[in-house]
């Protein structure tokens, strides 16, 4: 039997996925996302953190642009806090 991995476990693997998507893009917001809010969440928050990370980028951040209906498992305060951008520090 393999142990289920911690709270922190969960939390590194995650940063990991946000910062390591592909695209410049998607690093910036789905990985400013984590770095912005990942302090407060409990396992609700990253149950839904981590199956959007099994999305692919293109809908995450059209759901995050609002280019896109969000499905209704991701809709909710998650998807309006990464809605709002403010968390995006693009580099110059």
């Amino acid at each position: 039997m393999t142990d289920m991995p911690t709270f922190e476990q969960r939390l590194a693997r995650a940063k990991f996925r946000a910062w390591h998507r592909g695209t410049r893009e998607a690093d910036y917001m789905i990985g400013g996302f984590f770095d912005r809010y990942h302090a407060t969440w409990g396992e609700t928050e990253m149950d839904w953190f981590e199956d959007l990370l099994a999305e692919d980028d293109v809908d995450i951040m059209a759901w995050g642009l609002k280019t896109q209906s969000v499905p209704a498992r991701f809709q909710g305060e998650m998807i309006e806090k990464m809605q709002a951008l403010d968390y995006v520090d693009i580099p110059s």
